[in-house]
């Protein structure tokens, strides 16, 4: 069972206008700190100014430390300025729908429904039979960060991206009618063309219809958002804000890596026989695998395809059969001598650069190698959930993502 509750005390836009300044990426999505202070100086209005208050500064020079007291208190002065902004307005007890439409995929509508679902239904080590089931582990000091950011603001801004089963389609039926009713309260585009509709649900006969259609689910999986979810339930809230969509309607791209080390065991390809069938790659362009268990390699004059060798992995093991997994274990630690993905020396990019902007990083000598990865698929995210396993760090990057300040949950 999923249980979703009205949000008690909402923010929103007051238009489309009002959203398409208010609104912002999810602070995840970008490669840097500069990345951000460059977006605000386009939109200065966003919500970007709360989520990375320390990128809120006069020159990209003066950019602060992140979650540093001065960053959270200019966090403070700024959501207190959205809150006074004419551009917004509070509505209360309030569930949303809410559509994404990518011109990579017009035929697709992702519809969802949002509110407030519960931090006692997360599945965790302590509570082995939760319905929200993550898939990746918590960095903890993350975490804290978002609850400290939370806390100072007295609001959740950012929500958690939720799949679910609905396998006999009612949930996403229920919700299309229900758009294809009305106008949306309002829409805004992103920087990369994704069309996002919401339409505010306060009739308490339709937010009871819903909420039963979603408690009809058995289980919900986090595509996005683990640690915003963990802050909340670090600070002992019982709720935190989410969007649940239909498993199908979802879209995952490729999470790449570059690398700044040299192998440790020989030059390649040599070292790579061990663990892959290798072959050089013919294309003319920057090659991105689309198919499982192809892995590109660039190193610097030509792109390699990898294919691992059984016996690598264990593919009865959904974590790792992720190619992600396959080349951590087979690649990074094995030739690279790169352990833990969290050393620095590997970078991970994620669906919103291509292939070719991956070889630019590695021709202008900023790195060593580019190693692209097919996306994951969505038979293999929701096989690891159910297995119970995590997948390997920064294996999913899903598309288009939720848009930061379209609803945002108060809490004083």
């Amino acid at each position: 069972m999923i249980t979703i509750e009205p949000i008690a005390r909402a923010l929103v836009p007051v238009d489309s206008a009002a959203a398409a300044a208010l609104s912002a990426p999810n602070y995840d999505e970008f490669q840097s700190d500069l990345e951000v202070w460059q977006l605000l100086q386009e939109r200065p209005a966003s919500v970007l100014r709360v989520t990375m208050a320390h990128c809120d500064a006069e020159t990209a020079e003066s950019i602060a430390e992140a979650d540093s007291p001065a960053s959270l208190d200019r966090a403070a002065a700024n959501m207190a300025t959205i809150r006074a902004d004419e551009r917004t307005r509070e509505v209360r007890d309030v569930l949303w729908i809410y559509e994404i439409q990518s011109p990579a995929r017009p035929d697709v509508r992702q519809i969802g429904l949002g509110g407030l679902a519960r931090t006692a239904e997360i599945r965790t080590p302590e509570n082995p039979n939760g319905t929200i089931i993550r898939n990746e582990g918590v960095r903890e000091e993350k975490a804290k960060g978002r609850a400290r950011l939370i806390e100072r603001i007295r609001a959740i801004v950012d929500g958690v991206n939720n799949a679910v089963d609905d396998v006999d389609g009612s949930f996403e039926a229920a919700l299309l009618v229900h758009a294809d009713a009305s106008d949306p309260s309002f829409e805004t585009e992103d920087e990369a063309g994704n069309h996002h509709r919401i339409w505010l649900v306060e009739d308490a006969d339709d937010i009871s219809r819903f909420r039963s259609l979603l408690a009809a689910e058995p289980h919900a999986y986090v595509a996005d958002g683990n640690h915003r979810s963990a802050a909340a339930a670090m600070l002992g809230y019982d709720h935190f804000v989410a969007v649940f969509f239909p498993a199908r309607t979802l879209h995952i791209a490729p999470y790449n890596r570059l690398v700044a080390a040299e192998p440790v065991s020989g030059p390649l390809p040599g070292v790579l026989t061990k663990s892959f069938y290798f072959e050089p790659f013919e294309g003319e362009d920057a090659f991105q695998p689309d198919t499982t268990h192809e892995i590109g390699l660039y190193d610097g004059s030509r792109w390699w395809r990898l294919r691992p060798r059984p016996g690598n992995f264990e593919s009865g093991d959904a974590a790792q059969d992720i190619d992600a997994n396959i080349v951590q274990q087979s690649l990074f630690a094995t030739v690279f001598g790169i352990d833990d993905a969290r050393d620095h020396r590997l970078t991970f990019v994620g669906g919103n650069r291509d292939a070719a902007w991956l070889q630019e990083q590695v021709d202008e000598g900023d790195f060593r190698f580019a190693v692209t990865l097919p996306p994951v698929t969505m038979s293999q995210f929701i096989r690891v959930c159910q297995q119970n396993r995590l997948m390997p760090p920064k294996s999913t990057w899903f598309e288009p993502k939720i848009r930061t300040g379209l609803v945002m949950a108060l809490l004083d």
